[in-house]
């Protein structure tokens, strides 16, 4: 039975058949391409438990869980870099709602034209391809380790894939936001089922800290911050990496609009992914308490979440580990679906609809399922070719930020041009590529201040720029690039500038119906013009109470996650 009871596999199949048939059961809603990329009809608890299971997936637990066994609790940054930004969520979902868009290349057509939404989807179908492969790759991780590699981790990805594709295909962001709810729940188990028994393998806190310094005894393990690894200005970053990169995850459409209202996608989003923030203490926990478990002698830290499940779930209560394994799948699947809908409405919507017109919503639909299948396809081989998950997770944080500046640069500078919005974009990603060479890293190491800076390090003997400073250049080369572009270049029509920024400034109204994407509803009168700078260029609007009061709860909750794990961990 594959080191698995009975019970395990009871536990396994009636999630699997379960959360497969209430998929395909909410695919009857289906019947145009609205219906599949973007419903508008969720309400807050919804879309909270949407924000969660899109946000959380298995490869995140295996990531952190495998920093912290080599770094200490400061590789729970792995995942908290989005800490700092989750604030933010809350100001960014309404605006994400304003936009009345099906995808997030609609709002890049709407503000530059065609050409930067189709170089959008080039780079939005990769992040789609690196971040399902990641999910996966980690999933197998586990899944494998669980199993004591009975159960391979290729097997377990092909399974994985089959049932997402089948619910997804069949129901769309519907499917993937209802099935979220069972999943979310599922996930919540998975995070915290495992940490009470692996705490109390080892003593609890007292008895980790008493194995941390027997086996690293220079090194504080129990620290936030670690010094030429884990320090302030590597999270300092990474966290800002991720606040200017998260409006341009594809998904985050989704996310942010599928409610009814924008109180709704705000809720959904911020709400959902704190919820995603507390589950990463207890992966980071058990990642601790694995190396005072092990003694630091698992050589594969990709495993180490698996191997504890294992060892304890078993011995505890029939059917635990298959239930562990349920809560498993339903954070990729959860996910997965997701990233599989909007990958097939970027292809459907901004890349086959305008060279196909005027062909039936049915026709469209299928177009948009078989695309997701492609994608899905890819990104299995990519999860064939990627060496580890911390690698592959390195990879999507500068991926997710390739086209930051133009949509950053769009959204509150009238002044930047479609020329401005491909510089931007370009010069990121040539930035990422030249610091990524070998050459660089030792054309580098003759500055006098790149090792006292840790601009440079060496990984298993290669010399490479580190991921902060890495990422400085390319945010800074992407700025500075779709700034200095746009100051020369033909500027755009001020009609269609004035139609855009309508549709920011615009609250959504009670049950309007969206005709065509990035428009206002007929009837709908555009709001005044009321930014902080009204004489300038610039569009950073005026804060509402309803905006100020939820950022602040969101920065209270910052700072309580963060006193929590102190207390806990001192």
């Amino acid at each position: 039975m594959h080191g698995l009871s009975t019970a395990d596999w009871i536990a396994l199949g009636i999630y699997l058949i379960g959360v497969t048939l209430l998929g395909i059961w909410s695919s009857r809603q289906v019947k145009a391409m609205s219906d599949f990329v973007m419903p508008r009809r969720f309400g807050k608890l919804m879309m909270l438990m949407h924000g969660f299971g899109t946000s959380t997936h298995s490869d995140q637990a295996v990531s952190v869980a495998s920093k912290c066994y080599t770094s200490g609790l400061s590789g729970i940054w792995y995942q908290w870099m989005w800490l700092f930004a989750t604030p933010f969520f809350w100001l960014i979902a309404p605006m994400m709602r304003r936009f009345r868009a099906l995808t997030t290349a609609d709002v890049f057509a709407a503000r530059f034209g065609p050409s930067v939404a189709v170089l959008f989807c080039v780079f939005g179908l990769a992040k789609f391809v690196v971040t399902i492969g990641n999910m996966l790759k980690g999933s197998g991780a586990v899944i494998e380790a669980c199993t004591g590699s009975l159960i391979s981790a290729e097997a377990s990805i092909v399974v994985m894939t089959v049932l997402f594709v089948v619910y997804g295909m069949a129901g769309g962001l519907r499917a993937a936001i209802i099935t979220d709810f069972v999943q979310g729940i599922l996930a919540l188990l998975f995070s915290f089922l495992l940490l009470p028994f692996a705490l109390n393998a080892v003593g609890g806190i007292a008895g980790m800290k008493q194995s941390f310094a027997e086996l690293s005894p220079g090194k504080d393990m129990l620290s936030l911050v670690t010094p030429g690894d884990i320090g302030v200005f590597y999270i300092g970053m990474i966290a800002f990496n991720a606040l200017l990169s998260v409006t341009v995850q594809p998904h985050n459409m989704g996310t942010c609009a599928a409610g009814r209202t924008e109180l709704d996608g705000a809720v959904g989003f911020m709400g959902g992914t704190f919820l995603k923030r507390i589950c990463t203490v207890a992966w980071c926990l058990t990642g601790l308490a694995a190396f005072a478990h092990y003694r630091g002698a698992v050589d594969d830290p990709d495993h180490v979440y698996g191997l504890m499940a294992s060892e304890f779930l078993p011995k505890l209560m029939p059917g635990l580990l298959g239930l562990f394994l349920a809560g498993l799948l339903a954070t990729v699947m959860g996910s997965c679906d997701s990233f599989m809908i909007s990958a097939a409405g970027l292809v459907t919507e901004n890349l086959y609809r305008p060279l196909v017109p005027g062909r039936s919503e049915t026709h469209y639909l299928w177009v948009a399922r078989a695309s997701g299948l492609v994608v899905v396809l890819v990104a299995i081989a990519y999860t064939f070719w990627l060496s580890d998950v911390i690698h592959g997770l390195e990879i999507l944080w500068k991926l997710n930020a390739v086209m930051a500046a133009a949509f950053w640069l769009g959204v509150f500078w009238r002044g930047t041009t479609p020329a401005g919005a491909w510089a931007a974009t370009l010069a990121t990603a040539l930035t990422w590529w030249v610091t990524g060479l070998g050459v660089t890293a030792e054309l580098l190491t003759s500055l006098p201040f790149a090792e006292s800076l840790g601009v440079v390090a060496e990984q298993k003997g290669v010399l490479h720029v580190t991921v902060p400073w890495q990422m400085l250049a390319y945010l800074s080369a992407g700025f500075t690039g779709g700034i200095v572009v746009s100051l020369y270049t033909r500027k755009n029509d001020p009609d269609q500038l004035e139609r855009f920024y309508e549709l920011m400034r615009t609250p959504i109204q009670p049950e309007e119906v969206v005709e065509k994407p990035c428009t206002l509803p007929q009837g709908v009168t555009p709001a005044p013009r009321r930014v902080l700078f009204a004489s300038s260029s610039l569009e950073i609007p005026v804060p509402t109470w309803r905006a100020m009061s939820g950022f602040l709860v969101g920065w209270l909750l910052v700072f309580g996650i963060i006193g929590g794990v102190f207390l806990i961990v001192m």
